[in-house]
């Protein structure tokens, strides 16, 4: 049953302690550096010396390596998770980790320890979040509705802030919370990126930063498509509109297609393969169901022909969207695809636990690459087909004809909406955001 949050002192630090170090298997042989510019501190990858069932026929790793890997993983994005000035950027992203690993992954003990990180977690949300400011912005009230559906999700429930962000949010429009209006316009191609040399973040339309003068960079369509998608989801789920329904930001799927391959630049592919993924996410809602790949036959066919690029650059929070997405779609470990992922995976874990770049001084670049892979490792308690595909059908039904596939004017509702806000700002690498990322499948 849900617990009615009323707000109390902890020990903290010992209850911490306690998650961190029980029930945690011995330290894993570290792996191969996952990135170019790690440390000696990793050493080659070795599989477990003891004997075990083996992954699949002549893996060199086993169940106990997975469930190691998993575990050690884990619990690097809690000590993380445990920094003052980490959570409080964070925090809502971070319940959101131990929410859906909790809910969705096959191991007991994971998913026991991922709820109990969660639940510690999600007290001290609610702690630092237990009133709205007064003169809350867009991004704010955004933010609250993302730790707010989070600890929710935990069994922290607090009815009373639920309302203050739903008044909130009505003052704010579809633009200012999704940098676009999904009722009247396609994915815009011209909201800038933070300017590189000072970060200034200039409004839609702007090509020059107002500080230095220097030319600014146009985020891709995709990436502001799939923040606003994202947006929309939660919203949904918590009861308060964010700009648009889901549905409205759902439709302009198509024209994001047709997809590209990995390119030179990189940037509009990695806008794309998180678009793509956060399509499966939000319609299996992070983990729990399947997807038929008949259902987006081009989503499947981009993300099975280009896996084996992540792995090419040696980036496991890219893998790890890649092989969530396709397991949702139902490729096992029976699949080469799949089992290439995780070999790479258990071979190229950090001696801390974590998977990226140790050198990384931006922790959202630590802990996100570290619960993409733990997800991508895990197995997971499927509860059948989605239900969401029935509305993914509808809106996608008249797609043929569509010039260059995108929709016209009169193929959307005429309502007006209420304000919401994008996922959760700035942006990463020219790909990344404080994203709702959700753990997703296994078989």
């Amino acid at each position: 049953m849900a617990e009615r949050f009323t707000p109390r002192r902890l020990s903290v630090s010992a209850f911490a302690l306690a998650l961190l170090t029980a029930a945690l298997p011995p330290t894993a042989s570290a792996g191969t550096p996952a990135h170019p510019h790690t440390t000696g501190t990793q050493t080659a990858a070795r599989p477990a010396r003891r004997r075990g069932r083996p992954l699949w026929p002549g893996s060199r790793f086993t169940e106990a390596d997975r469930a190691r890997a998993t575990r050690q993983g884990l619990r690097f994005i809690y000590s993380t998770a445990l920094g003052e000035e980490n959570f409080r950027e964070y925090g809502s992203d971070y319940l959101w980790c131990f929410y859906t690993v909790g809910a969705s992954v096959r191991d007991a003990g994971v998913r026991a320890m991922a709820r109990s990180m969660g639940a510690e977690r999600a007290r001290a949300w609610r702690r630092s979040h237990a009133t709205l400011p007064d003169e809350a912005d867009a991004q704010t009230v955004a933010d609250f509705a993302f730790g707010g559906d989070a600890a929710d999700s935990l069994g922290l429930r607090d009815e009373r802030l639920k309302r203050e962000v739903r008044r909130a949010a009505a003052r704010f429009t579809a633009r200012d919370f999704l940098l676009f209006d999904p009722l009247t316009e396609p994915p815009p191609a011209d909201v800038p990126e933070p300017c590189e040399h000072d970060q200034w973040q200039g409004s839609r339309g702007e090509r020059e930063c107002r500080r230095c003068r220097r030319p600014l960079k146009m985020r891709a369509r995709q990436d502001v498509w799939y923040d606003a998608l994202i947006t929309a989801y939660v919203g949904e789920r918590y009861g308060v509109r964010l700009g648009a329904r889901y549905a409205d930001v759902l439709r302009w799927l198509p024209s994001l297609r047709p997809y590209k391959a990995a390119d030179t630049t990189g940037a509009e592919f990695y806008a794309t393969v998180y678009a793509v993924t956060h399509v499966v996410y939000t319609l299996n809602d992070y983990g729990l169901y399947r997807l038929p790949p008949r259902a987006l036959p081009l989503e499947f066919k981009f993300l099975r022909a280009n896996l084996r690029e992540a792995i090419r650059q040696r980036d496991a929070d890219m893998l790890g969207e890649f092989m969530d997405s396709l397991r949702a779609f139902g490729l096992t470990e029976a699949d080469p695809e799949i089992r290439e992922g995780v070999e790479y995976l258990l071979a190229n874990q950090n001696a801390d636990g974590s998977w990226g770049d140790v050198n990384e001084r931006d922790v959202y670049l630590r802990y996100h690459p570290t619960w993409n892979a733990v997800a991508a490792l895990s197995l997971y308690a499927w509860r059948g087909t989605a239900p969401r595909l029935s509305k993914l059908e509808h809106l996608l039904q008249e797609k043929e004809g569509r010039a260059n596939g995108r929709f016209g004017r009169g193929t959307l509702p005429r309502r007006r909406g209420q304000g919401l806000s994008r996922a959760e700002g700035a942006r990463r690498q020219g790909r990344g955001a404080v994203e709702r990322r959700g753990v997703l499948p296994h078989d």
